[in-house]
């Protein structure tokens, strides 16, 4: 006689399989695969070098207009898109695999609760069955001295 019955939930079955998710499981379509070509070529510190210098080919003759207004378009258009749009991509790659750390660590804390949820149910069966055994015993002893 068992006086509770286990039944584990589906979910545990499914992660044993799938692991954690992760940035790079995202499947992508044509344009998703060139997108993230472009962001892995343009977001690397070797781009914002190559836009720092880019960017001072105009300086040049920007500075030597004494034009305010293409002197600040120039600050705002050209320099700074140029330069921090990689440094940008870089930061919020450090951020993607910082977060894909974290999802692997959750993963792993979660795997290590489930685990002691699962010696707790096996604690519990195992009470279970001194339980009905010793209700087993008391039914004995009293059907022995003849009282219900």
């Amino acid at each position: 006689m068992n006086l509770y019955n286990y039944i584990p939930h589906p979910r545990i079955e499914a992660r044993k399989s799938s692991g954690p998710p992760k940035t790079d499981d995202v499947r992508l379509g044509i344009n998703g695969k060139i997108g993230a070509l472009i962001t892995a070529a343009v977001g690397t510190m070797w781009a914002a070098y190559i836009f720092f210098f880019l960017t001072l080919v105009s300086l040049p003759a920007t500075i030597t207009s004494h034009n305010a207004v293409l002197i600040v378009q120039w600050i705002a258009q050209t320099f700074l898109q140029l330069v921090l749009l990689p440094i940008i991509i870089v930061g919020q790659n450090i951020q993607g695999r910082a977060s894909d750390k974290r999802a692997i660590e959750t993963y792993q804390d979660a795997e290590a609760i489930l685990h002691e949820c699962q010696q707790l149910q096996q604690h519990l069966a195992t009470q279970d069955d001194v339980l009905v055994n010793m209700m087993g015993r008391v039914e004995t002893m009293l059907a022995k001295l003849g009282t219900t």
